[in-house]
């Protein structure tokens, strides 16, 4: 019979140990210690609400080298007594200098300001800690996730066989979609011959080639990276003058693709590009993927939100034709981070990423009709995100969450009026959904600033006003030409708030101009633009 008593080593003091473990279990969530998981939650919800009442800009403007002295300073290995000690410092390092999506004058990237509901819902799903892979660690919480599916999908109009999944962000569902876009491609592959039926996988996509526009995210780029086509296998295909796919164009790339023995595997659309909020013509892109046997995925990360917008939703007409649909719901839905969907119109799809494993969803579960949300999975351990546009959708509506996006794209259109019709600034396009492209460019002498100039210029903008604290925005190229970049997400932002930060760009403009102006040599005008590439490289810090 095998001994189960414990040997301890010279010296070690097991009783110590014990102490120290009855100490920590202080800390579990249970049901002893319930009364203390209320009282510290409510501490931190108190210290962000204390932070949020009393903050009165975007950003503090610290820089990375500053911050990171502070973090490097601090010994991990002895904790402090308390929690309200652990906030007053995480108060130092983090809630001080965070940047505030929530306030109006940030006006940056495409991070929302979150509704309450969802944070009740972030507040529960983290301690209840369910993990959605399989059913016997999530039950209520997976039919929860599948019925918000089935709703998205309706909403979509993707039809009665469609499904899909929630996952991380709008990256990873343009790369699940990519993922069961080449194996259903190199599926027909093996099927026209048993010459390809013989070769491994890799042997079978240095022929697989992926159309988009040439302003789509870079995620499609990256998928295709991951995927083992490389980034050359996507053609980046030329927009018309409003930034929206060219179906003309599409439609020589894909036939000179075939003509050179190419297989079209996947056209992207992109139903709101992060730059320009455009969205690509689908009737047209959907005909043209048709015609070629190419499976059609529209990246709807941004303008998903249109699937519930009162005013806006007919912009996203032809979205029901899609094989697979990305939307991000911690975009335009207002929910913290993360929540994303990915979404197909044909379950049967969602074969190209499971993998049946005894220890967790062996297939006899499936034939039992277990509900294992990791069969239709890239991940495994995964969040209850979907609880929070449960409670968000269950406590406020679907129409008044389309309602904030629309009063958005409602801003930016007056916006737009007000920079066209500005001479100190020129605008990129008109905008679409909720940002605006531009950059300043005043009249000097009766005419219009140099380009190299304001291609120096407006990064140094930027980053100047980043420095301030003032207000948030951010920058992009247009035909290789430095822009500025407005995002507008705050339902709440009026225009007196961005007319606000126009001013600010405008005066910042100008007193950079003065200075870039003075200095005729060649080593000042260097030193001007090192030290943009400097500022540059701590916006993107």
């Amino acid at each position: 019979m095998t001994s189960s008593r414990v040997e301890l080593s010279p010296g070690q003091d097991f009783g110590s140990g014990v102490e120290l473990a009855l100490a920590a279990s202080n800390q579990l969530l249970n049901a002893r210690n319930s009364p203390n998981y209320v009282a510290q939650v409510l501490q931190g919800v108190n210290a962000v609400a204390t932070k949020i009442q009393r903050t009165s800009q975007p950003f503090t403007g610290i820089t990375p080298a500053g911050l990171e002295r502070r973090v490097a300073a601090v010994e991990l290995d002895q904790p402090l007594p308390d929690l309200t000690a652990a906030l007053e410092e995480l108060d130092e390092l983090y809630l001080k200098d965070a940047v505030y999506f929530h306030d109006s004058r940030y006006a940056a990237h495409l991070n929302c300001p979150v509704v309450i509901p969802a944070l009740v819902g972030e507040a529960i799903l983290s301690a209840v800690n369910s993990s959605l892979d399989t059913w016997d660690q999530s039950a209520g919480a997976t039919l929860i996730e599948r019925r918000l599916i089935d709703w998205t999908a309706e909403r979509i109009g993707l039809g009665r066989d469609a499904d899909g999944v929630f996952t991380s962000g709008g990256s990873q569902s343009n790369f699940q979609a990519l993922l069961m876009a080449r194996n259903h491609a190199v599926a027909r592959l093996r099927a026209e011959s048993a010459e390809h039926r013989e070769l491994r996988l890799p042997l079978l996509l240095d022929r697989l080639r992926i159309f988009t526009s040439e302003d789509s995210h870079f995620s499609i780029q990256k998928s295709a990276a991951m995927l083992g086509l490389g980034f050359d296998a996507v053609i980046p295909v030329p927009t018309t003058p409003d930034h929206r796919l060219d179906p003309t164009a599409l439609g020589a790339a894909l036939a000179e693709s075939q003509e050179a023995g190419l297989i079209p595997m996947a056209v992207v659309a992109t139903a709101g590009t992060t730059d320009f909020g455009a969205v690509d013509p689908l009737h047209e892109v959907s005909a043209l993927a048709k015609a070629y046997d190419a499976w059609m995925h529209v990246d709807a990360a941004y303008g998903g939100g249109l699937l519930v917008s009162p005013r806006h939703g007919g912009l996203l007409n032809g979205i029901h034709l899609a094989d697979s649909v990305t939307v991000d719901f911690h975009k335009t839905f207002f929910q913290p981070v993360s929540s994303s969907a990915v979404l197909v119109r044909d379950r049967a799809m969602l074969r190209h990423v499971t993998y049946y494993a005894d220890y967790l969803n062996p297939e006899s579960a499936a034939k039992a009709q277990i509900p294992n949300q990791v069969d239709k999975s890239i991940q495994t351990t995964r969040r209850f995100d979907a609880l929070k546009l449960w409670l968000t959708l269950r406590t406020m509506g679907a129409d008044a969450v389309g309602a904030l996006f629309d009063e958005a794209i409602d801003l930016t259109a007056r916006v737009g009026t007000l920079l066209d019709e500005d001479p100190d600034f020129e605008l990129a396009a008109a905008p679409q959904l909720s940002t605006l492209v531009f950059r300043y460019r005043p009249l000097l002498n009766g005419a219009p600033l140099d380009e190299d100039l304001a291609d120096r210029l407006n990064p140094a903008i930027r980053a100047a006003v980043f420095a301030s604290g003032e207000a948030v925005v951010a920058g992009t190229t247009v035909h290789g030409r430095h822009h500025l970049k407005f995002t507008l997400l705050n339902a709440e932002t009026r225009l007196s708030d961005i007319q606000d930060i126009i001013e600010l760009l405008r005066r910042t403009g100008a007193d950079l101009l003065g200075t870039l102006a003075a200095p005729r040599d060649a080593a000042a005008s260097s030193s001007f633009t090192a030290s943009t590439a400097s500022d540059q490289k701590d916006l993107s810090a």
